[in-house]
């Protein structure tokens, strides 16, 4: 294992060897190799890398180092500042999880169920990509979950900007049992006054997380931002089901125009799920 000081030295170790795969916490690392999917023939730990460890503020953003643990992101002082990060970061799994999983590796891994991910696409946050050479580039988190904008030979992650916004932002998850454990279903809402927008991401029940732009619009047009906010129980519960039906749509009807197939019980109930969270999200978020 290669064992780096800087993030440009990391870099430079993992161009030098394009088959090196670079390791933090490790926690997905280690899934990945013990399921037998992952047989990695060298490694550039990233732990003595300082510098992407913590955080610091910049033009009304916080640009946060890819290194920085959920356990750190969970504690009182970050959740002041990025409260729905902090949430999610918390809800992360066990403690062994947390103390040793990094953001820049939930992000970098892409796990569907990756508790950061729906909050980072719904602050619409950045990476700050560090490239061979010393160079950086800059890349909205949500187009490279897409696939719309990848790493490439030698890049690693090595700061997410996030925008410090003074507004209302909420993070819920459902499991599949009792207690914190990979989510079924996430959703990450952001009441943004500034912008007089409601922004909604949900997670786990695709390769991505997803955003219902028509479900936010419509929220949006809904709200009086000019006076108390609120919305009533019908309006809150009108907004769950448009989440719920857009990230799990009926299926299409078949060409020959025949009855288009019903959901499966287990799909109706992720619908169900969905829509709860949604729903609950956008009541507390406006309470």
């Amino acid at each position: 294992m290669t064992l780096p000081a800087s993030l440009d030295e990391a870099v430079a170790a993992l161009a030098a060897t394009p088959a090196a795969v670079p390791v933090a916490g490790g926690t997905d690392l280690m899934t990945s190799v013990n399921a037998g999917q992952l047989r990695p023939t060298a490694l550039v730990g990233l732990n003595r890398v300082r510098e992407i460890r913590g955080w610091q503020y910049l033009d009304g953003h916080a640009l946060l180092g890819a290194g920085l643990t959920h356990a750190r992101m969970g504690r009182p002082d970050f959740a002041a500042l990025i409260p729905a990060l902090a949430a999610a970061a918390r809800a992360a799994g066990p403690p062994q999880i947390r103390n040793a999983g990094t953001l820049g590796g939930n992000i970098a891994t892409a796990a569907p169920s990756g508790d950061t991910l729906p909050v980072l696409a719904a602050l619409e946050a950045t990476l700050v990509v560090a490239s061979p050479g010393g160079g950086r580039r800059e890349v909205a988190v949500s187009h490279l979950l897409a696939g719309m904008d990848m790493l490439r030979g030698g890049e690693l992650i090595g700061w997410v900007r996030v925008p410090l916004l003074h507004a209302p932002q909420v993070f819920l998850k459902a499991t599949g049992r009792t207690g914190p454990g990979r989510a079924t279903a996430s959703v990450a809402l952001v009441v943004d006054p500034a912008r007089r927008e409601v922004r909604c991401a949900i997670g786990a029940i695709a390769p991505m997380p997803l955003r219902p732009l028509e479900a936010e619009r419509w929220a949006a047009s809904l709200i009086d931002w000019d006076g108390e906010r609120g919305l009533s129980q019908e309006a809150l519960t009108a907004f769950g089901t448009y989440v719920a039906t857009a990230c799990v749509p009926d299926p299409e009807a078949p060409a020959d125009g025949g009855e288009p197939p019903k959901l499966s019980p287990a799909v109706l109930h992720l619908r169900r799920t969905v829509a709860a969270l949604a729903r609950r999200a956008l009541g507390r978020a406006l309470s």
